[in-house]
């Protein structure tokens, strides 16, 4: 346990702003998932993209900050392609 939880702290304190943007990612993308399996027969992708995106967005900054390029551009891939399925959602494009 006590390993666990100094990689939490070290985490933090490594750096402050990618540790809370990095919560915030994994609070959206979280709550976007669940929503997807809560409503997997009809989910209403208005709703999980824009949660989806923050979660894409916020990891981002965070694996920049942070100097992790393959997450970096994963998760810049995903906010992109967020974009792109939010449009197609509300029938944009």
């Amino acid at each position: 346990m006590q390993k666990i939880k100094d990689f939490w702290i070290n985490s933090c304190r490594s750096d402050q702003t990618a540790f809370w943007f990095e919560l915030v990612s994994f609070v959206f993308t979280v709550t976007g998932s669940l929503y997807l399996a809560v409503n997997a027969a009809a989910p209403d992708m208005r709703f999980v993209y824009p949660a989806f995106f923050i979660g894409a967005s916020t990891g981002c900054y965070a694996a920049i900050r942070r100097g992790g390029a393959w997450i970096a551009l994963v998760t810049a891939y995903f906010t992109v392609i967020n974009i792109f399925g939010f449009g197609r959602a509300m029938l944009w494009w």
